[in-house]
């Protein structure tokens, strides 16, 4: 079967210009990545998603946590997180290949009612990360969704069917209770998602975490440490690693300048984003900028660099409409 899937995605990935790269498909939400080489590790701001790793391995790094994912493992996002990822193990003769797929908590929250478990809410906060092992179900529904795309005319009708499928396999097995908690309301991670979503909405706000706790329905220092142990960032964090994952887009994407970008995003002083941004990157911004847009010539180093300015974040790329983040009721949008 994972035989069967890997000469899938390298018949896929082959087909398209460029190697090392993403690539969409026809369903949205649903794509790929290949890498012919080890990556350096790239802050990335990583949407909610089911990462499947199919061959190769890759490390996240989440505040002090590490996630190590290898062949037939999958990584699982439950909001928009910044993250630090790198692809660990690839070469030209076995790329790194992976299948992503853009969370649908409305589609968990319809298949609860088919699971067994507990009557109690879930207790306590997790990270908002976890790693899973595929399992053959999941395994023979990844590998129907990508033969899918070779009859399009089909996956309107078809595609529901494989989705609900795999979103009850996961649900159903080891990891399920990590998947729950997307999809009830009242646990801790439903919560902070809400604060996650006012933060998001306008980057450029000063924070006043008291007004965060009340939307989470929190007291403020309950708050803090619940923001804390689903994101590994405190609040300020959290805006301040969004800002300057935003502002780099927008240098990018937008050909926006360093002193523009940092205003957009709700900087008062160019030399405190310069300052910051040199901190989290490496680099100030100009250097910076000059570097990932000289990486396509320098063959693999290009992915995360050249990617960037087609894409919204630097590991998840938006494809499709469906990217969820919990709402200020708490619900996915």
């Amino acid at each position: 079967m994972s035989a069967d899937l890997k000469q899938a995605i390298l018949r896929l990935t082959d087909s398209r210009s460029g190697v090392d790269s993403f690539h969409g498909s026809a369903i949205d939400g649903l794509m790929f990545m290949r890498a012919n080489a080890p990556t350096v590790p790239q802050h990335t701001l990583y949407r909610p998603a089911l990462c499947i790793n199919v061959q190769g391995a890759k490390r996240v790094l989440m505040g002090d946590a590490v996630f190590d994912y290898a062949e037939l493992q999958y990584l699982v996002v439950s909001m928009d997180l910044p993250l630090v990822g790198s692809v660990t193990r690839a070469s030209p003769e076995q790329p790194f290949l992976a299948i992503i797929l853009e969370l649908d908590v409305a589609l968990i929250r319809a298949l609860l009612d088919h699971v067994e478990r507990a009557d109690e809410p879930l207790a306590g906060s997790s990270l908002g990360v976890f790693v899973g092992s595929l399992d053959p179900t999941m395994a023979d529904c990844l590998l129907r969704l990508v033969r899918l795309l070779d009859m399009p005319r089909a996956i309107p009708a078809v595609y529901p069917a494989i989705a609900r499928e795999l979103y009850y396999s996961l649900l159903a097995g080891p990891d399920g209770t990590e998947l729950l908690r997307l999809a009830i309301p009242d646990d801790h991670a439903r919560r902070v998602a809400r604060a996650v979503h006012a933060i998001r909405a306008d980057l450029a706000a000063p924070l006043r975490v008291a007004s965060l706790a009340r939307l989470a329905g929190m007291s403020a220092s309950s708050f803090h440490h619940a923001f804390k142990a689903v994101t590994a960032l405190s609040p300020l964090q959290y805006q301040k690693r969004l800002r300057l994952l935003e502002a780099r887009r927008l240098m990018l994407a937008e050909t926006v300048d360093a002193a523009r970008a940092a205003y957009r995003v709700g900087y008062e002083s160019p030399s405190q984003f310069s300052r910051e941004y040199a901190r989290l990157f490496g680099l100030p911004p100009g250097r910076d900028l000059r570097t990932l847009r000289a990486a396509p010539a320098r063959g693999g180093a290009g992915l995360h660099g050249s990617h960037v300015a087609r894409a919204a974040t630097l590991a998840m790329p938006t494809v499709g409409p469906k990217s969820w983040v919990a709402g200020p009721d708490g619900h996915g949008e």
